[in-house]
């Protein structure tokens, strides 16, 4: 039991002197320092009777009530620059920046920063820029524009080493400084930099468009090459393809050509058998007919030459003897021939004198018979003329008479004519009969008495006037049937 009780109690002490320790033992991290104060201690590089001791990387005892530790941040800080500042040509310029800087690892540092700002971390960042800011607006007031834009470096070295006394006063360091952007409200920069760009894109353009220039010519010698090859290729091809197409005509022709040579061979063997055959024929038939032929000809023309001979022999005498008795009828005809010229000389002279008196007997004949004609023409005229003038005269004393014996004369010929007009009818109906008919009789027999007014009318109108129209005779218009029938009958 009493084992039990020390063994717990020994628990409790150990228990409790871990819980002392872990209350006494503080350890530092990387990025901080432990200030540990409320003892006298001393520090290697720091002066005796500092009051209070530095911590760094490791861990260390503190007794509570006696000592106090707190924790100093060794991270990095920044603070952005926007310093308003004028140029050594009075020139405005706002310059902006960022600062970035930390307390210092060396216990130097953490000294000084911890005395500075141990209470005032927050604040470091606004101390340091006021630092810097004060330095810059000092520095950019000894440069000019030009200077700052072609050496911004020597901006940022001369403010470092400016800042750099006070920011080690601080126990801080400066890990980077950089200077961002300067800006110009007045556009001084813009202008100083005009003619340099006008430059800049003039040589630009040029450059652009003697690229521009370059890359054209050579597209279009690319191109000029492309086409060569494109024509060369289609040159190639078009020569390919003539090849090929002479292969194939070739190839096509071979089977037509080859079959006409075989129908050529076969031709030409069929023509030597034609040839061998007609000359086995010529043979045969010098063998069976000319020869035969020829010495029946031989033979014929033989006896021919031989009875043509007997003949002209034959005919040779037969002239000899027609010859000789031609002669001796010659002599005959010939004093036949004298007594029969003197015969006909005599009954010449004498058949002439008659014909003489015949052919004048003739001609006073003809001549009379003429003469009677002419006289029986003229005798013929001669009556015509004086019928005529007896007619003339007697139509002039009484016309109607005239007129009347020349209607009645050609009265059956009036009345043919008139009754003509029923000649093309075929079929006609009459409505009353006889009377009817008799009717239209009546009316085609005085067509004619129409035509004796008519004619009275006629010689009535002549003899006012003296003589007929274009002046012709009275009687012209009667003296014949054949002119009275051709005057129409409704003619007035």
């Amino acid at each position: 039991m009493v084992i039990g009780v020390v063994a717990g109690a020994a628990a409790v002490a150990v228990l409790v002197l871990i819980g002392v320790f872990k209350m006494m033992w503080r350890v530092a991290e990387p990025n901080e320092a432990l200030i540990i104060s409320g003892s006298k201690h001393r520090t290697e590089g720091l002066e005796e009777g500092m009051g209070f001791r530095i911590v760094t990387g490791r861990g260390t005892l503190v007794l509570p009530g006696v000592q106090a530790v707190r924790r100093l941040s060794l991270d990095l800080n920044e603070t952005e620059l926007q310093v308003d500042c004028v140029t050594h040509q009075g020139i405005p310029l706002k310059v902006r920046g960022v600062v970035i800087f930390k307390v210092g690892d060396d216990f130097v540092s953490i000294a000084n920063a911890a005395r500075r700002f141990l209470d005032q971390q927050k604040l470091m960042s606004e101390r340091v820029h006021n630092v810097f800011a004060g330095h810059l607006r000092s520095i950019v007031g000894g440069l000019t524009v030009e200077d700052m834009i072609r050496d911004r470096e020597k901006l940022t070295g001369q403010t470092r080493a400016a800042c750099g006394t006070e920011m080690e006063k601080l126990g801080l360091i400066v890990d980077s400084l950089q200077i961002h952007e300067i800006e110009d409200p007045t556009g001084y920069i813009q202008n100083l930099a005009a003619p340099h760009t006008a430059a800049v894109q003039r040589d630009a353009r040029i450059a652009q468009a003697e690229a521009n220039r370059l890359a054209t010519e050579a597209e279009q010698q690319s191109f000029a090459r492309m086409a060569e090859a494109t024509r060369d290729s289609e040159i190639l091809q078009a020569g390919y393809q003539a090849e090929r197409d002479k292969v194939a005509a070739k190839a096509r022709q071979a089977g037509p050509l080859a079959e006409a040579a075989a129908r050529q061979e076969v031709v030409v063997q069929e023509t030597r058998v034609v040839e061998l055959e007609a000359h086995r024929r010529e043979q045969q038939l010098q063998a069976d007919v000319r020869k035969p032929a020829d010495a029946q000809a031989y033979e014929k023309r033989t006896l021919a030459e031989a009875e043509r001979d007997a003949r002209i022999s034959a005919a040779q005498a037969k002239a000899k003897e027609t010859e000789l008795a031609a002669a001796a009828e010659a002599t005959r005809v010939k004093t036949a021939a004298g007594a029969e010229a003197e015969a006909t000389k005599t009954r010449g002279a004498a058949t002439a004198a008659a014909t003489r008196a015949t052919g004048e007997a003739e001609a006073a004949a003809a001549q009379a018979k003429g003469l009677a004609q002419a006289e029986a023409t003229r005798a013929k005229g001669l009556a015509e003329a004086e019928a005529i003038k007896a007619r003339a005269a007697a139509l002039a004393e009484n016309q109607e008479a005239v007129v009347a014996q020349q209607l009645a004369e050609n009265w059956p010929e009036i009345v043919r004519a008139g009754a003509s007009a029923f000649g093309s009818v075929d079929h006609m109906v009459l409505l009353n009969g006889a009377d009817g008919m008799a009717d239209m009789f009546a009316k085609a027999l005085t067509m004619g008495g129409t035509g004796l007014g008519l004619a009275r009318q006629l010689l009535a109108s002549m003899n006012q006037n003296g003589q007929a129209p274009n002046g012709a005779s009275p009687l012209d218009g009667v003296a014949s049937p054949r002119a009275a029938r051709k005057v129409p009958v409704d003619e007035k």
